[in-house]
């Protein structure tokens, strides 16, 4: 209980400085709004803000699906083939130099204004985590249990279903926690470069108009949507994964 408090009493107290930095104008208003303001322009915009916010939440839930699916898929090609492994994760890897917003523009110049952009760019950076994850884990498997199953003349898939994917569990998690982040990133980055819905059209707009009490409440907003599919991937973790429940319990 004490370790949950720790966080929330060192949150607050950042909060109270920001506060009294306002009060006291160490910092000019139109620079740094007000915890209170930015409160205010959460719930005077909040209708407005939740009709964005469920925009950017489809787009960033579907492509992490696909990059779900698509990390998936290619990190079992390339534990199944030697020829594949070599030949592209080194493209994977430079895949991931390519700075998200240097793409951007060229997905929404080549897929239009639409929800598709937005998706394309959310799978783009959020699959290699979970192909990176899911690749360890099953090369992390016991060779030994792996060599004993197929002498007992296991197929390939009792051996991938029974020894490679529950040993890459836990890494396929890690790997989604920091995927749901870069999904709420990716789709809002890209709502930065043209879109009619989303936080990042929402942003935009704000910034504009120099409302940077709103342009701290969408940025909150953001914050807090991130850190529930965080939570909601834990849940997950919790209910797919019991062995790792009842070691933490006999660890308690």
């Amino acid at each position: 209980m004490k370790d949950k408090l720790i966080p929330v009493a060192v949150l607050t107290g950042i909060v109270l400085i920001w506060q009294c930095v306002c009060l006291l104008e160490l910092v000019p208003g139109y620079m740094l709004p007000a915890p209170t303001e930015v409160i205010r322009a959460f719930v005077k915009d909040f209708s407005l803000l939740m009709q964005h916010t469920g925009y950017t939440v489809v787009e960033a839930l579907t492509g992490l699906g696909v990059g779900i699916l698509l990390g998936l898929a290619v990190a079992v090609l390339m534990d199944r083939s030697n020829f594949i492994y070599k030949g592209f994760y080194p493209i994977l890897v430079i895949s991931q130099t390519i700075p998200t917003i240097a793409i951007a523009p060229l997905l929404v110049l080549w897929l239009g204004y639409d929800m598709l952009p937005k998706i394309v760019l959310v799978v783009i950076t959020s699959f290699f985590p979970i192909t990176v994850g899911l690749l360890e884990g099953f090369k992390s498997a016991d060779k030994d249990t792996i060599a004993l199953m197929r002498c007992m003349g296991a197929r390939e898939w009792d051996v991938f279903k029974y020894v490679k994917l529950p040993q890459a569990a836990g890494s396929f998690f890690s790997g989604l926690k920091i995927s749901a982040t870069y999904a709420m990133v990716g789709a809002v980055i890209s709502e930065w470069l043209g879109g009619f819905y989303g936080l990042g059209v929402y942003m935009v707009r704000v910034k504009k108009s120099y409302a940077f009490d709103k342009m701290f409440a969408v940025i909150f907003l953001i914050c807090l949507v991130s850190l529930l599919l965080m939570k909601v991937v834990d849940w997950i973790q919790r209910f797919s994964m019991p062995w790792v429940n009842k070691g933490r319990k006999m660890e308690e």
